[in-house]
Formats: C-alpha cells, structure tokens, sequence
C-alpha cells in the first residue's frame, strides 16, 4: 500500500556528501579541472590522444558516480541516529536494531521500475482480477463476515473493497514480500535518488518496532519498505493503522482484523462516501471527442449524458454527481466515468491501473462480470493460471525457470525470448495469449 511507485516528497535531514556514495573526481568542479587540463583556451582538444583520455576519464568518473560504495553504508547509518531520534525512536533501540544492518545494493535496481506504469493494461489486470482471485475472495468475504461488517460499520467502507485492496496488495496474506524493511529501507537511505523520502520511512520503521507493534523480524516486505496484509509503509501506518482487535498493538502483520480496518480507516481518511460507487463501465458514442477525458475533469452526469455516453448496457446515465472519464487505453478500449471513491482508492497507490484493479475486483466479488468492452488489442493478458501454464511448458523445453508460480520473472522472461525467437514471434519476453497458443501447439 502507498507503494513510493511515485514517492511523496518528505523533508529530512541532507547527508553529508561523504555518505552519498560518490568519489572526488564524482563531483562536478573535479569533472570540470580536468576538462580544462585537455583543453586548450579556444575549448579545443590540445591533441586526439587527449580527446580519448577526456572519453574515458568521463566514462569512468559517470561510473563511479553511480556506483554505490558499500563501505560509506556504516558513516551513513550512524549519520541518521539523529534523526531517528528526533523523531521518537530511543538510543538503545537504534543501537540494538542497526548493530547488524549490511546494505542491500540490489533494492537500487527498482527505483525506476513501476510495473503500473511500465506494463500494458490488459496484463496488469489480467494478473490481478482474475477467476482465481475472485473465487478466494469471496472465500474471505465469508470467512471474515463479522470482522468486515464491525469494520464496515465503523468507518462505512463496504466489505468488497476492503477485501479487494487486501487480494491485489498480498494475495490475501499469502505474499507479503520477502525483503527485510530495515535493510531495505536504510539501503534507500543512503544510496540513490530519493533519500530523504526513504529516511524518514526508515525512520518510522525504526520507531514502530520500538514501540513494540511489530517484531523486527515480522517488517518484512517490498523492496520499498511497504509490509503487512495491505502492504502499509511505515508513515502510513504510523498515521492510520489502528487497533481493531483490542490487543493493545496496532498490527498488519499478525492480525488480519487490525489490517482489514486500517485498511478501511485510509479510504474513509482519504475521502470514501458511503452512498457512492467507485464508479462503472460506459459506452461512448462513434465519433466521441475524447479531449476532455481524465480522471480530475469531472463533470456532471447530465453533461455526460448530453454527449451521448451511456451505461456499458446502453441504458440511459442517471442520477447525480460529477464523474471523471477514464480512458486507461485510449477511446477504443473500456471506459469508464468514475467518482469521488475511485480518487480515494488511487490514494492508496497512486495509479490509475492500479485504483482499477482494485475497484474492478471489488465488483466482481460482488458478482459482478469483466468488462463489457474488449482490450484493444489482438494479443490478451494472461491470468496467473494461465501464467502458470506457460511457465510449464517452458519448462518442459528444458527451460531453467525456478519455481512454477505464474510470476513471470527474469528466468521465465529470458526462456520466453528464446521462444519468441524460435517460434519467429516479436522477441520482447511478454507473454500473451498468442504466447500461450503457440507453446501449446509446438509441444515437445
């Protein structure tokens, strides 16, 4: 939840320039000495070697700006004691919970990649709101009844969406990520861009495993720092996880009641109606101007409805209110006029794909059906069953893949290029219907 996919701003303390990982001959006015060394007063090359050494000299100083150096991570932990404590944290349990801290380089390579962004929409909720997901979450609507109508009538968020958001962010509590915040987040801290966002994370990680609501060994999550069944980061959770099962401990990792209602307190904090819908399919009219499109022009319905767009089933738009139109794929594809509720979903992660995802599964859980209108495209997203097909036909070629699990990741991408390129599909490691089609008929 409130994955930093595009991480809020968040004032902290500078690092001193020894802790950012960069050499002297990183910085700029050392860049800038040897230029001038190279060069004569015209700003010309004094000789054709020199240009060369300037080449490789540049390359080498780019290098090693942005290579991290595990060495400045130790002077960089102990640089942020102050700030935890200033924000709460004790000496003794800083002391006690970084004595052991090495940083995990690896968390660097996600910073610029966001898969809601990145991957088309048709596979991003092809993987998320699919049959199987549907089938185990209405299993939770039944198994937690009394928890989420409590919830339900404490902070007026139905139970569909609070299950919805806990399906797409953990599978239900069956994935809650495997990178141990503190590492992660004190790794963020201290290399890359964005530190002071993911200082003050650190900070409020540190503080709630002080403070005694979660075990340091339980913070275990994304890359990001975001942890629990609803995948909170830890400002979040400081701001609006709540104790709903009376314990005593605000608690999203061991508590499914604490998530659920937390979960439920962040939507109504972020502006979630009661008496509205997310949202719902429409049809457009041929021809329609789709210029003033967007999820922040809302208009009123009547003024939809002037312009010729109606229900997916062609009924007539009623009632009142202002929505915005979406268009995830362009006029061609769904569309969608969405309301107030579907802003605060987006809250949560701020996407749009993903805010559909979420609000398309809570209809479905409600018995709802997919959309009325296609993906434009000739090549459809795969569920994770599906997923799980074609990494088992990928491993009967004698494909090295790792684990059968319908996540497709490096391994299983690398074995789909290869098939691409046998098959004389577009070698670009996605795997569609089309994908799926092919290994099937080429079995063996």
């Amino acid at each position: 939840m409130i994955k930093p996919s595009l991480p809020p701003s968040h004032t902290g303390t500078p690092l001193p320039a020894e802790a950012t990982c960069r050499g002297d001959f990183s910085r700029p006015s050392a860049r800038n000495t040897l230029r001038r060394s190279l060069l004569d007063v015209s700003g010309r090359l004094k000789s054709p070697l020199q240009g060369v050494a300037l080449a490789l000299f540049l390359a080498s100083a780019a290098h090693a700006a942005d290579t991290p150096d595990p060495a400045r991570f130790a002077p960089c932990v102990a640089e942020l004691k102050s700030g935890a404590l200033a924000r709460g944290v004790s000496a003794a349990g800083y002391e006690r919970l970084t004595a052991s801290l090495q940083p995990d380089l690896k968390v660097l390579d996600f910073l610029d990649y966001q898969p809601e962004f990145r991957t088309p929409i048709w596979d991003y909720l092809s993987g998320l709101v699919d049959d199987e997901r549907v089938t185990d979450g209405q299993a939770m609507l039944k198994q937690w009844g009394d928890t989420l109508n409590a919830v339900a009538a404490r902070y007026k968020v139905d139970p569909a969406t609070v299950v919805a958001v806990w399906g797409v962010e953990s599978n239900f509590g069956r994935n809650f990520g495997s990178r141990p915040l503190l590492t992660s987040l004190s790794t963020l801290s201290c290399y890359g861009r964005r530190q002071a966002y993911f200082r003050g994370e650190f900070y409020d990680a540190l503080k709630i495993v002080d403070a005694g609501d979660v075990k340091a060994e339980q913070m275990v999550g994304s890359w990001a720092g975001a942890f629990g069944h609803t995948q909170f980061m830890p400002s979040t959770f400081l701001r609006l996880a709540v104790d709903f099962d009376g314990d005593g401990r605000r608690d999203l990792v061991g508590s499914i009641p604490d998530a659920l209602a937390s979960t439920a307190n962040f939507l109504k904090k972020a502006g979630w109606r009661e008496d509205e819908v997310w949202g719902f399919e429409v049809r457009l009219p041929a021809g329609f101007d789709a210029s003033g499109a967007g999820r922040r022009n809302k208009q009123a319905l009547s003024a939809w409805a002037a312009r010729g767009v109606k229900r997916s089933d062609g009924s007539p738009l009623a009632g009142d209110g202002s929505a915005g139109l979406l268009l995830p794929a362009g006029p061609k594809g769904p569309a969608f006029l969405v309301f107030r509720n579907f802003d605060a979903i987006y809250g949560y992660n701020a996407a749009e794909s993903y805010a559909l995802a979420i609000a398309h599964l809570s209809d479905r859980l409600r018995g709802g059906g997919p959309f009325a209108t296609p993906w434009p495209t000739d090549d459809a997203g795969l569920s994770r069953a599906e997923r799980r097909e074609v990494q088992t036909l990928l491993a009967a070629r004698g494909h090295a893949i790792g684990a059968i699990d319908g996540m497709l990741g490096d391994a299983s991408r690398a074995a789909i290029r290869v098939e691409q390129q046998r098959l004389g599909h577009n070698v670009d490691g996605r795997a569609g219907q089309k994908l799926l089609k092919a290994l099937k008929e080429n079995r063996g």
